[in-house]
């Protein structure tokens, strides 16, 4: 090997090296900022988002994590910053209503489903609809969730999702799929995924875990 291969050879392991820290400080960072979410699940998350940015000249800044793993009575949506290595949301989000009651245990890609889609979104505009103001997102994963923007799967803000209805019902409102919000934040936290962010929907589906090419990519 000449003296010349060598050093390009050295070179590429250590930016291989740099970039696998910087991956494992982001992950600790925001497992730090958010003490309430899974670790794991958060380590999941930064992996998709370094294996989306690899190819991408505009990388996300924000990411949302949510894990449906857990009861819609609980905060499980999550909204960091990725530059400040920040959490800038912990709310309370809803499933599909064919998804499950309190607890989701079903995900579908199909139209008319009214199921929540696992997998990694990116965002894209938001605008003006039936819901108020809304967010789209681009599903990127073929067959858990590309069908999102035919199916109108949107970010918005909706008066089922509350603390007060979570007390007294046990669970709170469902969606049709969309990740809905409580309505008093859905404009800021829309504000900050809004044009090129990153949203992944997480729960521990063996078909998605194993197929996912942004859970799997090196």
């Amino acid at each position: 090997m000449t003296r010349h291969c060598t050093a390009l050879l050295t070179s590429l392991l250590l930016v291989g090296c740099m970039n696998s820290a910087l991956a494992e400080s982001l992950e600790a960072a925001l497992a730090k900022a958010a003490p309430s979410a899974n670790p794991k699940v958060i380590a999941l998350a930064v992996h998709a988002s370094q294996c989306k940015a690899l190819n991408d000249p505009a990388p996300a800044q924000r990411l949302a994590v949510i894990d449906y793993s857990r009861p819609s009575t609980e905060q499980r949506l999550w909204v960091f910053d990725l530059a400040r290595r920040t959490l800038l949301f912990q709310e309370l989000v809803a499933h599909g209503r064919s998804s499950g009651e309190n607890l989701a245990t079903s995900f579908s890609n199909d139209d008319d489903s009214k199921s929540t889609s696992l997998g990694l979104y990116r965002t894209q505009a938001a605008y003006d609809g039936h819901n108020g103001y809304s967010l789209r997102m681009q599903g990127l994963e073929p067959g858990f969730n590309d069908n999102a923007l035919a199916r109108d799967i949107v970010i918005h803000g909706a008066p089922y999702v509350s603390a007060d209805l979570a007390r007294s019902n046990g669970r709170i409102g469902r969606s049709w799929g969309c990740p809905a919000v409580r309505p008093e934040i859905a404009r800021p936290l829309i504000d900050a995924l809004k044009d090129g962010q990153l949203v992944l929907a997480y729960y521990p589906d063996p078909q998605w875990l194993s197929g996912s090419r942004y859970l799997n990519c090196k």
